[in-house]
């Protein structure tokens, strides 16, 4: 059976374009890029190249561009690099980041010397952060870091991280700001500039590209200790041999990203226009409608269908979908996201996300919207029944 794939802010299948690319730097183009020989040279020459095309996916220069393994270590190196660079204060995230951000945010509040306190900034019903509430408090507390992610991985929301960095820059002009743009790229025009921060985090793998290369992008000014000490490599960002293969494809997919998005932000928008209007209309909830979001992004609930039971119902029926973030997969729980946005914990627990790409179709929307009635109708004859 063919598997319908409808979780791409999961992970994405890899380009063809971008595999053409990476290929040739698993064999014939092996080198380390920091060997003196023409292999190296090849190798440096690839990744000098990739780091071009990443900046220009978010207009920066390319000496911005910082190579890491993930979108998880590049929060990492944000939130810990600058903690280590600055003295203990206040550091403001919001209720809905990333675990690869509130962790080690959480992290810095609880080791025993040099203590942060951490502030979490509210969002409202739709999922949006409050710009009042942060202005009230950063204005009482003053700001030394701030993490504000840019579209949320579960409701799609988009959040105004440039009004956000105004209020920071007001209140504390030495402050770090940083936005989690990995859900954003390649969806809606990301500009560093414009958002107006000082650290951007970049993601491969959501973006047709490779697992294991993503980027912090920062500001030339920023003062960041490493976390992983050794060559130098990075500008003394990033030590380790780098990853060429996935470094090239990271730049071949951020170049495809910037060149297709229009076109294909179109396309995912009306799936999703038919996929929410065939979901109202069995009654479910669509949370963070009322927001900007991302185009792709769906997160939906029906009321007592539960949603993990729904997910395997779902895949079973040859659709891949997700009942919340994959990355708390291992841990699995209300969703923080909508316990910040203050839905009712029974809802929450029959959460389920649908985000699309460039390859989905009317459609395979169509035949999911008639999978999940039968799915639906069946589980609440059962519940039914049981009473």
């Amino acid at each position: 059976m063919t598997l319908n794939y409808f979780d791409h802010n999961a992970t994405t299948r890899v380009d063809d374009a971008v595999m053409e690319a990476m290929l040739p730097f698993f064999q014939q183009e092996f080198g380390n890029a920091s060997s003196r020989h023409e292999y190296g040279m090849t190798a440096r020459r690839a990744i000098d190249r990739a780091r071009e095309q990443v900046a220009a996916a978010v207009g920066v220069q390319p000496v911005q561009v910082i190579f890491t393994s993930g979108g998880s270590e590049a929060n990492n190196l944000f939130i810990r690099g600058a903690a280590d660079s600055l003295k203990a204060d206040h550091i403001f995230i919001s209720a809905i980041e990333h675990p690869c951000v509130l962790k080690p945010a959480q992290a810095l509040a609880q080791r025993s010397a040099e203590r942060w306190t951490l502030h979490r900034l509210a969002v409202n019903q739709h999922g949006q952060i409050d710009v009042d509430a942060a202005r009230e408090a950063m204005t009482a507390q003053k700001p030394a870091l701030v993490s504000v992610m840019l579209a949320n991985n579960e409701t799609g929301v988009i959040q105004d991280v440039a009004s956000i960095a105004e209020i920071t820059r007001d209140q504390n002009k030495h402050a770090y700001i940083h936005t989690d743009a990995v859900q954003g790229l390649g969806k809606i025009a990301v500009d560093f500039a414009a958002l107006n921060v000082h650290a951007m985090t970049l993601s491969a793998h959501k973006i047709y590209g490779p697992k294991g290369a993503a980027a912090l992008i920062v500001d030339k000014r920023l003062l960041l200790k490493p976390l992983i000490y050794g060559g130098g490599h990075e500008n003394g960002l990033r030590s380790g041999t780098e990853n060429v293969p996935a470094i090239v494809g990271f730049g071949v997919a951020c170049e495809l990203a910037k060149a297709r998005m229009t076109e294909t932000a179109q396309h995912v928008a009306q799936l999703r226009e038919r996929l929410e209007q065939g979901l109202v209309e069995m009654g479910a909830e669509i949370f963070g409608a009322g927001a900007a979001r991302i185009p792709n992004t769906t997160y939906f609930a029906l009321p007592d269908v539960e949603g993990d039971t729904l997910v395997v119902k779902l895949d079973k029926a040859g659709f891949a979908a997700a009942s919340g973030a994959a990355c708390s997969s291992v841990n699995p729980g209300q969703s923080h996201v909508l316990e910040a946005m203050q839905v009712d914990p029974l809802l929450a627990r029959c959460a389920v996300r649908i985000s699309l790409g460039h390859s989905n179709t009317m459609a395979q929307v169509e035949a999911f919207l008639s999978a999940m009635k039968g799915i639906v109708d069946a589980l609440r004859s059962m519940s039914s029944l049981s009473f």
